[in-house]
């Protein structure tokens, strides 16, 4: 079958490369695409985020299956064109999408169904969000209610901290002026990652991301510096908890609504004292987590992904094996700041690259026959092993391989887990 993936980072490269390698991906596009993601499929310009650019692209190219990596193309509602011209896509709708793309929706939800999560207010004016700041205690979490590229949440320890991020939301830094303002969870931050088709959940795989852009968790958040996967904090009580309480009546209520999700569920967790509470929904994988993912489910998450999509979620069995996948992401100096493009990356081409070893490309470019960065998050340097300590050194062993001086990386990820 002919696929196309929509995306052009380094989820989207672990996307590519999974689904490669399964026998019914014939022919496989990616679009825009990236550096590395040329060595492995065709990459092909098109606006992603015009449905009908989208739809006529997949018609001209004969294209069987879309795969929507990135979430502004599902909030632009580009699924729901696909599916008006009866093409299978593995995306939900863009009234689904609201779960990611509105953080008072996804409250709202939570209010509907009884899920636990924080106590929380909603804003479209500074004043009484000022109001209601100076009421709750510290720290506090600040929300820009729309997308924001990962980078719209503050977690405010002190009062002028938290004014500042609301002056940013109400003056437009994040694009729409509404704000949710959130008590701060206290215990363990993990990523549980499940396809949903409607109807039925098939967990496929947990994950902890590192956030902040410093070692021991520290600066400004990010996009993600690197991930691990599995979490060992989501035990197998917490996963049965997070279904139960969180996972199944949301499905059911935006079913209930007329706009059932369909697609992947990255259902953001704070665990203390093993009970989960949300802290937030994504409807795509997350990056880094998708690329360790991808390195353990491999060519199957095609048929997976095939399940979802059509409706066949209870038919699909997820074959694990016992291994644990690491990602270091290496960012341009500067990142999540200003940061210079263009400069120039070596020593890739004599680096492995298996089922067991992967440098996933996020934000690069070919110029003049060399590779260089194009971004603040340029490569997912991604390996697994029989356990994380073994992900952890053959994934760093490759990180200093790699000739980089305008780029750098954390050098504790994983240390959550492993100095436990």
């Amino acid at each position: 079958m002919n696929i196309l993936i929509l995306g052009s980072g380094g989820r989207e490269h672990a996307l590519a490369w999974a689904v490669q390698q399964n026998p019914k991906c014939d022919r496989l596009i990616v679009a825009p695409g990236n550096a590395g993601i040329a060595d492995i499929a065709e990459c092909a310009a098109l606006d992603i985020l015009d449905g009908a650019a989208v739809t006529a692209f997949v018609d001209e190219e004969s294209i069987d299956f879309v795969i929507i990596g990135p979430e502004a193309p599902l909030a632009a509602g580009v699924s729901d064109a696909l599916i008006a011209s009866g093409i299978s896509v593995f995306g939900p709708s863009a009234a689904a999408a609201r779960l990611e793309a509105s953080k008072a929706f996804t409250k709202e939800i939570c209010d509907a169904v009884g899920a636990p999560t924080a106590d929380y207010g909603r804003f479209d004016d500074h004043e009484a969000a000022r109001a209601y700041l100076a009421e709750r205690p510290l720290p506090i979490v600040i929300k820009a209610d729309g997308l924001a590229a990962g980078k719209g949440v503050t977690v405010a320890t002190t009062t002028p901290e938290a004014e500042g991020a609301l002056t940013d939301i109400f003056t437009g830094l994040h694009g729409k002026a509404e704000v949710v303002i959130e008590d701060f969870l206290r215990g363990e931050e993990a990523s549980f990652f499940c396809l949903v088709d409607g109807e039925d959940v098939l967990p496929i795989g947990t994950a902890q991301d590192h956030k902040r852009v410093g070692e021991g968790d520290t600066g400004p958040n990010t996009g993600g510096m690197g991930a691990y996967s599995p979490a060992p904090v989501m035990t197998a009580e917490v996963e049965r908890r997070a279904l139960e309480q969180i996972v199944r009546p949301t499905m059911t209520e935006m079913a209930r609504r007329g706009t059932p999700m369909r697609g992947v569920l990255f259902v953001g967790l704070m665990i203390e004292d093993g009970v989960p509470s949300l802290v937030e929904y994504n409807v795509r994988f997350g990056d880094p987590e998708c690329q360790c993912l991808m390195m353990r489910l491999g060519g199957q998450v095609l048929d997976l992904m095939l399940a979802c999509a059509e409706g066949r979620l209870h038919e699909a069995v997820v074959h694990w094996a016992n291994d644990h996948a690491l990602c270091v992401v290496m960012a341009a100096t500067g990142y999540p700041g200003a940061y210079a493009k263009g400069t120039g990356i070596d020593g890739l081409d004599a680096l492995p690259r298996d089922s067991r070893n992967m440098v996933f490309h996020a934000g690069t470019a070919m110029r003049d026959g060399h590779l260089v960065a194009n971004g603040g998050r340029v490569l997912g340097v991604t390996a697994r092993g029989d356990d994380l300590g073994e992900a952890r050194e053959r994934a760093y062993a490759m990180v200093d391989a790699i000739i980089w001086n305008d780029g750098f990386c954390r050098r504790d990820i994983g240390w959550r887990a492993l100095d436990a």
